[in-house]
């Protein structure tokens, strides 16, 4: 769960970011300086539905702004990849990039509004197969990929420039939605997802570069998990102008009751993040399901009076980190430690309702991509997506990217699953 991310390490991400905003200020200012000649797309109010479209106003997926954010030339989009380690051999083109505006719904089905990313190659195909990519664990909302030239660029930017189309919601509460972020809520993310596709296509439309309706989904982290969930509301035909092609997930929380879980206890999660994880976790779930009645029952003090107001969506990891001790043990209550460790109740109700979204037969090929030596989503998390595929009789490869830290599993994966994309759309 991460920066661009299931949990997308917290310790890894800061890092990770630092060198993102030394490496690329260049490439950010190029970034600002085309921003000042993109090309104007007429914007509609965010309150102001469209008469021509009344019918469909306050539907799902109705595109309520288009907001240019950024327009890079290759080398642009090069530089940037190459500032986080990323192998650069897919880029092929220079891309524009906007925000978009749209209704969605949320976890309990309320109308609302969320933001999202939708990066165009300049050059390839003038109609566009499209990537769905969900980002990871993100706790301030200016990190989100419609807001921040962040990690959560990364996997837009590589994909555009090799000439898909890419769909980046930043989920409900992140970016420029209102409300608090219901993190790993696997629902409400995959119904912002959708509701994203279906803005892109509207905003696609207006931009002259239509989308085929072929899917392409992927996502890291937290956004490992979405992705197959995504890709599983897909198949089901959750919108009949969108077709799943392939599936390539990394280093998604895919077991969190018999994998994720346990490994936060012991060892394979390192302490930074799982203090992190748990706590936005735990926080995020309890205005959802039955964890605790009062922060008092699961965390010590001084924690319990101050952990909900660090997930506010208005503090960096910078600034959550420091204020929250170095252990779980020194986090939680004696009572809670021992029952995260036996989840019963709603900690087990929250589990589940996360889980089992590899538990069903895609049409499509699928690659799972993780890291032997990710100490924030262990490998365990893939292998056992990949199980419960295989006893629905599809093969899903484990793709172990072997020593590769959390957020370097996704820099060493995104260029891999480019060429494997290309793969797959050329046997059709």
């Amino acid at each position: 769960m991460e920066n661009n991310n299931a949990p997308t390490a917290p310790r890894t991400s800061r890092k990770q970011r630092r060198i993102a905003r030394r490496t690329t200020a260049a490439a950010a200012v190029l970034v600002l300086a085309a921003l000042g000649v993109a090309p104007a797309v007429a914007q509609q109010p965010a309150g102001a539905p469209a008469a021509a479209h009344s019918a469909t106003a306050h539907g799902r997926g109705t595109l309520l702004g288009i907001t240019p954010v950024a327009d890079l030339d290759r080398a642009d989009v090069a530089r940037f990849l190459a500032s986080g380690g990323m192998d650069t051999g897919t880029v092929r083109h220079g891309l524009r990039a906007y925000r978009l505006t749209y209704r969605t719904v949320t976890p309990q089905g309320a109308p609302t509004t969320a933001t999202g990313l939708l990066a165009l190659p300049k050059g390839g195909p003038h109609r566009l197969d499209l990537v769905s990519d969900t980002h990871g664990t993100m706790a301030h909302r200016d990190y989100a990929p419609s807001v921040g030239e962040d990690f959560g660029r990364f996997a837009p930017y590589l994909h555009a420039s090799a000439g898909r189309a890419v769909a980046a919601p930043d989920y409900l509460g992140l970016g420029k939605g209102p409300g608090r972020h219901p993190y790993m809520d696997t629902k409400s993310a995959v119904t912002a997802s959708v509701d994203m596709l279906r803005a892109s296509r509207t905003a696609a439309q207006r931009l002259n570069r239509p989308l085929t309706g072929e899917v392409y989904a992927s996502g890291f982290s937290q956004g490992g998990q979405v992705a197959m969930a995504l890709g599983r509301a897909l198949d089901k035909g959750v919108d009949r102008n969108f077709r799943l092609r392939a599936l390539a997930p990394v280093s998604g929380p895919y077991d969190i009751e018999n994998a994720e879980t346990p490994a936060l206890f012991d060892g394979r999660v390192n302490d930074t993040s799982a203090v992190f994880y748990m706590s936005y976790y735990l926080t995020a779930q309890s205005r959802l399901h039955p964890l605790y009645k009062d922060t008092s029952e699961a965390f010590r003090k001084p924690y319990a009076d101050i952990v909900d107001d660090l997930f506010d969506t208005h503090h960096t990891e910078e600034e959550i980190i420091p204020a929250l001790p170095a252990t779980l043990k020194g986090l939680l209550t004696d009572d809670y430690y021992r029952r995260l460790q036996h989840l019963t109740g709603g900690l087990l109700e929250a589990a589940r309702a996360q889980d089992g979204n590899c538990a069903w037969k895609p049409d499509v090929p699928v690659r799972l991509y993780s890291s032997s030596g990710d100490t924030d989503v262990p490998i365990a998390n893939a292998r056992d997506c990949a199980a419960d595929l295989a006893a629905r009789g599809v093969e899903a490869p484990v793709v172990d990217q072997g020593s590769a830290d959390h957020n370097t599993t996704y820099m060493k994966s995104g260029p891999q699953i480019v060429r494997w994309f290309d793969t797959v759309a050329a046997r059709h």
